[in-house]
């Protein structure tokens, strides 16, 4: 399973804003900063996968709790939880813990600590459709990749006009794959326990603990 939109959605730097439509760039900077007012954020969302012509569709739930770099992610039976330093990496199904180092500076990989944020560099973008949503006016940005060797065709941002959150988010890949992220609950500032983003070894004692240097 792709991580891209998963681990998709704290930091910008937007570059190249000659490129770029300016009420594009106003609104992304309006996200990034009500982003960056938040203490920790709580997210419930949707994913979805579509491929038509390879006959793939999956649609799970999952939900992740982000505190500065931190955060805690759970998705189709896996937990992970990165306390800023160490990733683990839960799989109860194969009753397995993988402990790994931090791989954020891997460009390839998307970090919950990038979600809401992964537009930062590498793409151009401009203003899209507008879409009511339940009541809801959502403006969406479309995001078209720099490097012409991206798998990435283009990505729409759906962002909520009023609360300036994102509501979801759609990448088409060339490949003709669609997946799709939908915020269903997005939370701000809750009460978290202190060792919400800490492993407790003895608790799976009876896990294979793996660990990569």
């Amino acid at each position: 399973m792709k991580q891209i939109i998963i681990i998709t959605l704290i930091a910008l730097n937007f570059m190249g804003f000659a490129q770029n439509d300016a009420n594009a760039e106003q609104l992304l900077t309006e996200v990034n900063n009500k982003i960056k007012s938040y203490n920790n954020i709580s997210l419930d969302f949707k994913y979805e996968l579509n491929n038509v012509s390879e006959n793939i569709s999956q649609e799970t739930r999952g939900d992740v709790v982000m505190e500065g770099d931190k955060y805690k992610l759970n998705v189709l039976g896996i937990t992970r939880i990165f306390d800023g330093k160490t990733l683990y990496t839960i799989s109860p199904e194969d009753e397995e813990v993988t402990i790994s180092s931090d791989n954020s500076t891997d460009e390839s990989t998307i970090t919950p600590s990038k979600m809401l944020s992964f537009y930062e560099d590498g793409y151009t973008y401009k203003m899209d459709i507008v879409q009511n949503v339940k009541g809801r006016k959502i403006q969406y940005v479309k995001l078209n990749p720099i490097d012409t060797n991206s798998e990435i065709k283009h990505i729409l941002l759906g962002i909520d006009a009023t609360t300036k959150h994102i509501y979801n988010l759609i990448e088409v890949g060339k490949n003709g794959t669609k997946t799709t992220l939908t915020v269903n609950s997005f939370k701000t500032d809750e009460p978290i326990s202190k060792t919400l983003f800490t492993f407790d070894e003895s608790k799976y004692s009876d896990y294979f603990i793996n660990k990569i240097d």
